[in-house]
């Protein structure tokens, strides 16, 4: 049987589109017309033997055959720019000092420092995960080169933001939610709160939330670690607030409509860096890094849990 040599820019073309929800946003952002996208993935069709998109309604989704291709396409596109960074990276010396914000320390930094040490075997990282005062202190001291963590307004000279993330309330699966928002005068029951241990972010934008709303709280349980929040939500012992990253499973995001608890905000995460200029094996994983965080909280990766309902557009 003859092999099949897929197209890479073909195959990059299909997993943007993917990733995107849209094949003119994927154009726009490679530097093609829609009609070259298209004509990609006509090619892919080709090459595959097969449909990988097919209509529904005004829109397309994938196939079967798409949605395996689709898998294969991202790990063949992730190996061949490891190699090219490789290639590039072979000269690179020396050691980076990487603090991590405790939501990413599980999910994240496995895959960032696999990644980096495969591309750049001559640097090495000392990694350290930390709470964000601590992150952002140990910077500004020069005691770490970079750190990922949560922006709160503040900061240091030199930062890159990584976007928005909604802030949400954590029970435990399979809990019933209750509705706080349902009280009679007799019924003076706070809301349990399971949150670090002061000073924190989240713990001071959930507990400004509840008063606004005039909903009465309490601490039920504070720990110096957010695997002992975790923990202690998974017991059932109270609601937490956090973003859904780094969420682990036997926990929930509890709407604002079911439980009758506020809304909240969101917040931005940054990159804070402790030199303006980096040096080259900094900026390389500062690139990785962002990858990392762009695979977390890509809307594909929200719209492949359901498999074959992937709903594409052709328009901006």
């Amino acid at each position: 049987m003859r092999k099949i040599n897929f197209d890479i820019d073909a195959l990059r073309s299909f997993s943007l589109g993917m990733e995107l929800g849209s094949f003119a946003k994927a154009a726009d952002r490679l530097g093609r017309s829609t009609s070259a996208v298209s004509a990609q993935m006509k090619k892919l069709e080709e090459q595959a033997g097969q449909r990988i998109l097919t209509k529904a309604g005004r829109g397309m989704v994938l196939t079967d055959a798409g949605e395996v291709l689709l898998s294969y396409a991202r790990r063949i596109l992730d190996l061949n720019d490891e190699a090219t960074m490789a290639l590039r990276g072979l000269a690179l010396e020396g050691w980076i000092r990487l603090g991590l914000q405790e939501d990413f320390g599980e999910h994240l930094l496995p895959e960032i420092l696999g990644r980096f040490a495969r591309s750049h075997p001559g640097v090495r990282i000392e990694a350290r995960i930390s709470r964000n005062a601590e992150l952002l202190g140990q910077v500004q001291s020069s005691q770490l080169d970079l750190a990922l963590a949560w922006h709160s307004g503040g900061g240091t000279a030199h930062m890159e933001t990584m976007g928005m993330h909604p802030l949400h309330w954590i029970g435990r699966s399979g809990q019933v939610p209750r509705d706080w928002s349902r009280r009679t005068r007799g019924d003076a029951e706070p809301v349990p709160l399971v949150a670090l241990e002061a000073p924190c972010l989240m713990r001071s934008l959930a507990t400004e939330a509840l008063d606004r709303a005039g909903i009465p709280w309490r601490l039920v349980f504070t720990s110096p670690s957010l695997g002992g929040v975790w923990a202690a939500v998974t017991a059932g012992l109270g609601v937490t607030v956090r973003t859904s990253l780094g969420l682990p499973s036997g926990l929930r995001i509890s709407r604002p409509e079911e439980c009758g608890l506020p809304r909240l905000p969101s917040l931005g995460l940054a990159i804070y860096r402790n030199q303006a200029e980096p040096a080259a094996a900094c900026r390389r994983l500062q690139d990785i890094i962002r990858q990392g965080i762009d695979d977390m909280t890509s809307p594909a990766a929200q719209r492949m849990s359901v498999p074959g309902r992937v709903m594409m557009t052709w328009e901006h």
